[in-house]
């Protein structure tokens, strides 16, 4: 699938890794690039074309899908995190059902209503903005780390579905991203260009999965081995 001449969709385009997504998309010569958010209201990025679009909400998934009929690539970027005090946290139950709402079911009503379309426009892509705490053990993410385990199990059972369509759908796994989300954390980062560049790399290239920097390569590859990274996580101190 080529990004150039293509007709893209970034959801939670509006900064961060979905904004560097949208930019990127031009720079490889997306004809079109529709940038999904909550609030339009004051973004005037060139080249861009802002389209109202909430998730957890479907009406506007519905509006989003009849104004972007055109569409042949979806970025299913929008995600939001919280901490937690761990798997037997009081609050676990509500904090993680605010981001399955996001975080999975984003995911699953993007892609039931754009499906459709992409058939109608093959060859089409979809791509779902996981995280390598899919397999990493972090108590502090528990909430975070089910809802991107979940939305992973979903984009495999999507790809298998869509593949008949000639639906390409591509999983991004990545650690720590410098955005707005981690902004204070002295932990390593990735820079969202890179991630967003090696993302469109591996779709062209007809990849189902990207590890886009070298610890979450790491953690993949301990699947196989006798004592998996999830089994014996590194220290968090």
């Amino acid at each position: 699938m080529n990004i150039r001449g293509s007709v893209v969709l970034v959801t939670g385009a509006n900064r961060g890794l979905g904004l560097a997504f949208a930019r990127e998309a031009l720079a490889r010569g997306a004809a079109k690039v529709y940038a999904g958010m909550r609030d339009t209201t004051g973004f005037a990025e060139p080249g861009l074309i802002p389209v109202r679009l909430d998730v957890t909400d479907p009406q506007t998934i519905a509006a989003a899908a009849e104004s972007c009929g055109d569409v042949t690539v979806v970025v299913n970027n929008a995600g939001i995190g919280a901490l937690t005090n761990g798997a037997l946290d009081p609050e676990l139950e509500a904090q993680s059902r605010r981001l399955f709402e996001t975080n999975l079911y984003g995911i699953v009503r993007i892609s039931q209503a754009f499906a459709p379309i992409l058939e109608r426009n093959r060859p089409g892509a979809i791509i779902d903005v996981l995280s390598d705490l899919t397999w990493l053990v972090n108590p502090v993410l528990t909430a975070y780390a089910l809802s991107k385990a979940a939305a992973w199990s979903y984009t495999n059972h999507l790809r298998v579905q869509l593949k008949p369509q000639g639906t390409q759908v591509l999983s991004l796994h990545v650690g720590f991203i410098d955005t707005d989300l981690t902004k204070g954390l002295d932990i390593p980062k990735n820079d969202p260009r890179d991630v967003a560049r090696h993302t469109y790399e591996a779709l062209e290239a007809g990849e189902s999965e990207i590890m886009a920097d070298e610890s979450t390569r790491a953690l993949k590859r301990s699947l196989s081995t006798a004592t998996p990274a999830y089994i014996d996580p590194p220290s968090h101190g």
